[in-house]
């Protein structure tokens, strides 16, 4: 049959690929170190997983809810956020998503149609890239540079900016490089979007994992007129480690809100009751835990950036929350190709730069989350091998 071109042209879903790769491994190493996709490294409370059978077992979760998702559950993240940034947010800014890239994708038909332009920083979310592919909305790339820790400068979107440009993407903390944007650097994106009356759409699906008890992770609703130009994402997929649970959310101007809810009521109907019955609890009864979480994956960043000391050849471009980015050392050979190698005669599996934007190869991305420190300690070893 007939395909849709826009959706054609564009590659497979990466991970699966990646994936295969490691089927090629013998074990001869040791058990595969899986470093490809973002996965807690450690399950959800027993109590959660408790409290989510009861609520599936439920006749009122098996029946239709709001489009937006449960009021109870909107508000409960709202006052979370509100607790967060300091600043007022009310249920009627929140919509509940079928995890984040449900959101996004959302969030982009909402802002944008074919033929318009959303700047991306690259290296980019892939996923990000193939949906705005698939809508026919040009990808157009902020570059974030290795010297400055793969931070953007609005200085360098700005010129790309033209009368097409609906929206600028940041995601922080990143995916793929790690880099955790300072609030000065999300500010000046924030007042870009202002004075070029656009969109700034900030995926924070990864917050939860900056250090606690440190600054605000932005300002953005300090600004009493940040409903007129702010989109926020977020997953509850990482921080409550429910990624099969699927739930997202986003936060903007009711209006767009009511908007949004159409495209909603056109994928999802309504996101699954079980899950958000179950968060309406953990929000507030799980911060201990999701603390305690943090610093586990700061031990693990910080298990990593030791363990790559000792490893010839390789450097860390930028580390932090769940990702690690870094150059390899095999030039001439592309990501790939090291990647492949990697998973097929080293047991060590990572994604390569190429699937996160051009001019990547001689990158790769290692999510060091998904590992215990004592796994992180073997990596050195499985990565000290020449490319034959």
């Amino acid at each position: 049959m007939t395909i849709n071109p826009l959706l054609a042209r564009i590659a497979a879903p990466p991970i699966p690929e990646a994936k295969g790769w490691a089927s090629g491994y013998g074990g001869s190493l040791g058990p595969l170190i899986d470093l490809s996709q973002a996965v807690p490294g450690y399950p959800p409370p027993d109590e959660l997983l408790r409290r989510h059978a009861i609520a599936a077992g439920s006749r009122e979760s098996a029946s239709y809810g709001d489009i937006l998702g449960d009021r109870d559950l909107r508000e409960r993240y709202a006052e979370h956020v509100t607790r967060i940034y300091g600043r007022p947010v009310s249920a009627a800014d929140v919509a509940i998503t079928a995890g984040c890239n449900e959101g996004f994708f959302a969030a982009m038909i909402a802002l944008a149609k074919a033929g318009d332009t959303v700047l991306l920083p690259s290296p980019w979310y892939f996923n990000h890239k193939m949906t705005l592919d698939m809508l026919g909305i040009e990808a157009l790339a902020v570059p974030c540079r290795a010297e400055a820790g793969f931070v953007p400068d609005a200085r360098d979107a700005e010129p790309l900016v033209g009368p097409d440009t609906r929206a600028i993407v940041l995601v922080t903390p990143n995916n793929p490089t790690g880099a955790i944007y300072p609030p000065a650097t999300i500010h000046a994106f924030a007042e870009l979007c202002a004075r070029r009356s656009i969109t700034l759409v900030i995926d924070e699906t990864y917050r939860d994992f900056i250090e606690p008890g440190g600054p605000r992770p932005h300002d953005l609703f300090d600004d009493p007129t940040w409903r007129q130009t702010v989109v926020q994402l977020y997953s509850f997929s990482k921080a409550y480690c429910i990624p099969g649970y699927r739930v997202g959310a986003l936060i903007a101007d009711p209006g767009f809100v009511e908007e949004f809810a159409k495209i909603l009521d056109c994928v999802h109907i309504c996101p699954s009751r079980s899950p958000q019955r179950v968060l309406v609890w953990a929000i507030e009864a799980l911060a201990d835990w999701r603390d305690a979480n943090t610093s586990i994956i700061l031990d693990r960043a910080s298990a990593f950036r030791s363990a790559m000391a000792s490893v010839a050849g390789w450097s860390i471009g930028s580390i932090g929350a769940y990702f690690a980015y870094l150059r390899h050392p095999f030039h001439g050979r592309s990501g790939s190709e090291v990647a492949a190698w990697l998973a097929r005669e080293r047991g060590v599996l990572c994604l390569p730069g190429s699937y996160f934007g051009p001019d990547q190869d001689a990158c790769l991305r290692m999510a060091f989350a998904n590992v215990d420190r004592a796994t992180i300690m073997q990596v050195p070893e499985r990565l000290n091998a020449a490319f034959p």
